[in-house]
């Protein structure tokens, strides 16, 4: 049983890991804590071992080939590899549906992750692919909900209009992991992707989502949105300091005035003395 380490607190060093928690990290029973239990993980053990959890064969030739090679990959680049792998395999199993269902239910935080990643493979149309990333992007694990909204970034690149426009409700959801999702997705320079040129050029397109959470009650959220801003002031710093002075004066509340300063700190620092 491994319910008692799920309350753990992740060590400040790899070297600190205890063996129990490397062990049930790599067999897929537990979800990571921090970025040295991401580090620390045996991908190849990891991937198979999710393999036989959610009914693929382990020992595939697709599978044990992309594992052999992951070390002359970077990092991140390797969960893409095995996320495709097992995605290529689930393609080929007699019930690809339950094979989905199980790797997104699944405990490891890891294995969540490459089923985000399967949205973005799926050939989709937007609203579809939205609709069934969404349940990553109220993952409650913070690594799962940003491979979500990577997952479809490419798609906001294409078409930024119609992602504007499908996202609309969900920057009105209860929940504020979808809220942070929309903001976060749709920032015109973003983290680890590609731009969105259109958004990068005139940024007030995005308005319809962001005004809606100008006073936004959780701080995950408002610091989606001050960095969204904050990407937009590279290219179009009148329009946000316009934005910020608006939202200061509809909305005088600390979150708002808190957002302001934040979406503001890059024109700051070149402002002169």
């Amino acid at each position: 049983m491994v319910q008692h380490l799920l309350a753990r607190r992740g060590a400040a060093r790899i070297a600190l890991i205890p063996p129990e928690v490397l062990e049930a990290l790599n067999a897929g029973l537990v979800p990571t804590v921090n970025l040295n239990e991401f580090l620390a993980l045996d991908l190849p053990r990891l991937a198979s071992s999710v393999a036989g959890h959610i009914g693929l064969d382990a020992r595939s030739e697709r599978l044990v080939d992309t594992l052999a090679m992951l070390a002359a990959f970077k990092p991140l680049k390797r969960h893409h590899h095995i996320a495709l792998a097992l995605y290529d395999l689930a393609g080929a199993h007699p019930r690809p549906d339950d094979v989905a269902d199980a790797i997104a239910r699944h405990p490891s935080d890891i294995a969540r992750s490459w089923a985000a990643q399967w949205v973005g493979y799926s050939g989709l149309a937007l609203p579809q692919k939205l609709a069934s990333v969404r349940r990553f992007a109220a993952d409650p694990h913070f690594g799962v909900r940003e491979m979500a909204w990577l997952a479809v970034r490419d798609e906001v690149v294409r078409e930024p209009s119609t992602a504007i426009t499908l996202l609309d409700d969900w920057v009105r959801d209860s929940d504020a992991n979808i809220r942070r999702f929309a903001s976060e997705l749709t920032r015109p320079h973003g983290v680890w992707c590609a731009p969105v040129p259109a958004l990068k050029a005139e940024p007030w397109l995005a308005l319809a989502l962001l005004d809606p959470l100008k006073s936004d009650a959780s701080l995950y959220v408002r610091n989606s949105v001050a960095n969204w801003l904050n990407d937009a002031s590279r290219t179009q710093p009148e329009w946000v300091h316009e934005v910020c002075r608006r939202w200061t004066r509809e909305s005088r509340t600390p979150e708002t005035a808190y957002i302001a300063r934040r979406a503001q700190r890059t024109l700051m620092k070149k402002a002169p003395d």
